[in-house]
Formats: structure tokens, sequence, C-alpha cells
């Protein structure tokens, strides 16, 4: 390309999708343990955990039959009533298979939830703190996340309130999270229920992100399903059945949206990788269900040793984490750059941390996000080294 001759222009939601701020923690990261540099990672949303065996073994056993195929769009009917169980049993629910969809991740569910819900310049309500992508495929398809500022005083979650206050004339539905990332907060069934009535007293939707569910500690977890038949449930295999790699999700909805969204589906991706899904037949076995137990007991106790000392350093954690495996921290005692203050510990003193702009814009510069997805042994190590720079 010659200097007189212009750039050809990209269409404009591409500029309007932001990139992950961590991804440039993450990468330096590793060009500095590359390097020889001792990095204590606490910045990636990943269990550290490889895949639990079971599961591995029913992927290769799916390899070696051959499974190696097309599935259907909406996933292997033998995964779609096995989580038709998994929801009898963890919830006392009867959901039918025909309402499941399996997807390529939680990302893939969020994008077809996000095209089956959203026209040109509608949009939906969602927290601010928040996970980034939710707002960015609403933008993707020619809609809009509408980002409501939350705090402490609401457990940095969205309430009935909220959503009167905030809603608008092109808004659709709300959206939430519980746990949520990136503060780990829970939404009780109360809340979900006093949401559910806000929300359809408006005639809009409600979807909630269930992705960090089986990951809970201190209280009950329910999911908007028990309170909300016609809710819409995103949720992942990544997480509490770590899963990351395989990317391999599901949803839940009314039997004709998922008709819909099959449709979509059969378009967008064709199916999911079809030795995942056999695979993640295995997460629901008894001996594999124990194993990940195990490990959720392993992140309580990760959880219970790193917020009291990061509270002890100086840093401000009005809501504890009640699930998945972050703690949202306010840093202004230290910064009001987060982005700078991250870059910094790296680069100084070898501690990887999410700076708290990569999940919106409220009080977002004041903010960091601890993910304790590393050995107690390395969280003691990031905590004595936070405490040489924050003491001195």
């Amino acid at each position: 390309m010659t200097g007189s001759q212009k750039r050809r222009p990209y269409a404009r939601r591409v500029a309007e999708i932001e990139p992950f701020h961590v991804v440039e923690v993450l990468q330096r990261a590793q060009a500095l343990a590359a390097a020889g540099r001792d990095i204590i990672h606490l910045a990636a949303g990943e269990p550290d955990f490889a895949t639990a065996a079971p599961i591995v073994a029913a992927g290769q056993a799916s390899l070696g039959r051959g499974e190696t195929g097309y599935s259907g769009a909406a996933g292997i009917p033998a995964l779609r009533e096995a989580l038709s169980g998994y929801y009898a049993s963890e919830y006392g629910l009867d959901i039918a298979p025909q309402r499941i969809m399996i997807t390529p991740g939680a990302s893939g569910a969020l994008l077809l939830v996000s095209a089956l819900l959203l026209n040109p310049g509608r949009g939906m309500l969602m927290t601010d703190p928040g996970y980034p992508c939710n707002r960015h495929f609403m933008r993707l398809v020619e809609g809009e996340g509408q980002l409501v500022p939350v705090g402490p005083e609401s457990r940095y979650q969205l309430t009935a309130d909220l959503v009167a206050e905030h809603w608008r004339e092109n808004t659709v539905g709300v959206m939430v999270a519980s746990p949520a990332n990136p503060t780990g907060t829970v939404l009780g069934r109360d809340e979900l229920q006093s949401l559910s009535h806000a929300v359809s007293a408006r005639q809009g939707y409600l979807v909630v992100d269930e992705i960090y569910h089986g990951l809970g500690y201190d209280v009950a977890t329910p999911s908007v399903l028990e309170v909300d038949s016609e809710a819409i449930v995103i949720n992942s295999f990544s997480k509490y059945f770590g899963m990351t790699g395989w990317r391999l999700g599901w949803l839940v909805a009314p039997e004709e949206a998922v008709i819909e969204m099959e449709k979509l589906a059969q378009n967008l991706f064709i199916s999911m990788s079809t030795p995942a899904q056999y695979a993640a037949l295995a997460g629901f076995e008894p001996a594999t269900r124990e194993i990940l137990d195990q490990r959720r007991e392993l992140f309580r106790q990760r959880r219970d040793f790193l917020v009291p000392a990061l509270e002890a350093l100086g840093f401000g954690l009005p809501c504890h984490p009640q699930g998945a495996f972050y703690a949202y921290a306010d840093a202004s005692r230290f910064t009001r750059d987060s982005q700078a203050f991250c870059m910094d510990l790296l680069e100084q003193h070898g501690v990887a941390l999410t700076p708290g702009i990569d999940f919106g814009h409220h009080r977002a510069d004041e903010h960091v996000r601890f993910s304790y997805t590393t050995s107690m042994e390395q969280l003691e190590r990031a905590v004595e080294r936070l405490a040489g720079v924050l003491r001195a």
C-alpha cells in the first residue's frame, strides 16, 4: 500500500468492540516468563487444573469409536438428556431436553441469544462492572449493552429498583450473572424472583449467566429457572467442569426459542465439537463429580486465604465473593489508573492481575480483579510480594 492510498474502511462495529485489556497483561506475562522471570499468574479466569481424567478418557474413547463427524446443531441427544437429569438432581427442576441446546462454549450461547433477542438499536440492561463480552456480542448484532453502574450497595448486582430506574424505550430485557464475574456475588432466590417480576412487567426478557454454578461457597446458588420458567440461561462446561479448551457450553430457553436458535446455529456453527460432547457426558458421573467438588473446596480455601490477606494490605473488598474464583478489589488507596498499576506490578514485581477497565467504566480505574486459580503456595508468594510493594 502506497502512502497515497487510503485504507479501505472496515465495518464500524469492529472499532466499537473493545479488546480484552487483560490480554496485554497476559501476553506480557508470558513473554517475561519465557525470558526466565518468575511470574505469579492471578489474571486469567481459567481453572488451573487439567480436565478431570474421566472426562479426558471419555473424549479419547469417543475418538477411538470414530465419533468425529458433525452432530446436530443443538447437540447430541445424550448430552441434552444428561443436562436434563442434572437440572432435576441439582435444582429439582423438570427441564425437557428439547429446551436445552449445546453450544460452542458459553460464547456461542451468548451470540445465539443476542441474535435472537436484539433488533438493531435495541438493548439490554447489564451491570457495570460486568463481563465485557456480553455487551460486545450485543454490539455485534447492532444492539447495545445498556450499562448500569453498580456498587457495594447492591452487591454489584442489578435490582428491581435499578431495572425500573434505568429501563429505556429501546430496552428489551435484562442480563445478570450469578455468581458474577468479576465480583463473585450471588443472586438469591428472592432477588431473582424480584428481577423476574420487574422484567416481565415490562414485557422484557430475562437472561441469566450461570456459568459459575457449581462454584458457590457460603450461600445457596439457585437457578433463575426455579422462579421463572421463561428465563433464558447461559452456562458452560469451562468453569466447574474444567473443560475450558474443549469449548463447550449450553443454554436453556423456552422450546420455541430453542427452535429458532437451532436455525441460527445451523448457519453460524453447523455444530460444536462432537468428541467434546461425548467427553462431557463423563462429567455427570459420580466419580467425576467427586473430583470436581474437591476442586471447588480448594477454590474455597484459596478464597478464604486471599480475601482477608488483601484487606490486610489495604485493598477494599466490601462484598466478599460468594462464588466463582475472583476477588474484585478497590485499589483506590494505591492507584487511579488500574491498567498502569497492573502493568507496573507485572513488570517490576512479577504479579499478574486484571485491571478493572476490562469490566466496564464505573470506577474501573480504581479496581483490579484477582483470580485465585493458582496454588495456595503461589497465592502466599503473591501476597508477600504485594506486601513488599504496598507497605514500602
